[in-house]
């Protein structure tokens, strides 16, 4: 009897000292750091107070907070040809005029891509940069020169100052693809204004001359381009990277009206 007794109270003191121990242990897990959360929610929240974040990011956040228009609209309006929307957001002065799209390409890069004259206007009287450059060097002022859109560098040329030393890929200005085109009164307009370097050569030693009678047919509007560009003094001895004048090239092409005018000055 004596030992079941014994057995008994052990048993009974190895049962209390396990409960206890288990409150011991409950007692230290209470008592471990909880980890902060690493949801989305937590990012958001620590994104509301911009007195926490950087200077930058809280001078982006008053930037936008002034601009009536989101970013984009200026992009979306030129694009629809909606010159009352362009107006309209032209009269935010917290906008950004200058804004690009996917392909580096300005509002004013868009309006005179399309041939946009109003818009164009709008948007040069309100100081949009005619020598901002896409991501194949397209600016207004080079697209307008070498594509034809007449009006549009006539009213660049009256209320902005190129910049010269911006080329097209090719590096040309505004005057070689102007001649290589066809483009006569762009043509006429460059010289006039005097800016756009006559005897500019680009990466293949080409000049406005050399395009006009090497790259072309030789018809009647070339003939009056190489004409007007040696009455405005292009230098028709200048070489192309294979060493050859428009002369050389009026002579192997067979451009007899052109070789005539170039033996006459």
């Amino acid at each position: 009897m004596n030992k079941t007794k014994y057995l008994l109270k052990l048993s009974l003191l190895m049962s209390l000292f396990l409960i206890f121990s288990a409150c011991q242990s409950q007692k230290v897990d209470l008592k471990q750091p909880i980890k902060e959360s690493t949801s989305m929610t937590t990012d958001k929240s620590s994104t509301n107070h911009p007195s926490e974040s950087n200077e930058g990011n809280t001078m982006n956040t008053t930037e936008s907070a002034n601009q009536i228009f989101p970013a984009g609209s200026l992009l979306q309006a030129v694009t629809d040809n909606d010159s009352a929307k362009v107006q309209e957001i032209l009269t935010d002065k917290n906008y950004t005029i200058d804004e690009v799209n996917a392909q580096s390409e300005t509002p004013l890069l868009i309006a005179t891509h399309q041939n946009f004259i109003e818009i164009a206007k709008m948007l040069i009287d309100a100081g949009a940069d005619i020598n901002l450059q896409d991501q194949i060097s397209d600016s207004p002022y080079l697209y307008a020169g070498a594509q034809g859109k007449t009006e549009i560098l006539t009213y660049i040329l009256e209320k902005q100052v190129p910049d010269q030393q911006k080329v097209n890929r090719f590096g040309g200005n505004a005057l070689i693809p102007a001649a290589e085109k066809g483009h006569l009164e762009n043509v006429k307009l460059l010289l006039k204004d005097g800016r756009a370097d006559i005897d500019h050569q680009n990466n293949y030693g080409y000049t406005a001359l050399i395009e006009a009678v090497a790259l072309r047919d030789g018809s009647e509007i070339y003939q009056q381009i190489v004409k007007v560009l040696l009455e405005g003094g292009a230098d028709k001895t200048l070489k192309d990277n294979t060493g050859r004048t428009a002369e050389d090239y009026a002579k192997s092409l067979g451009y007899s009206e052109m070789l005539n005018t170039l033996n006459s000055y």
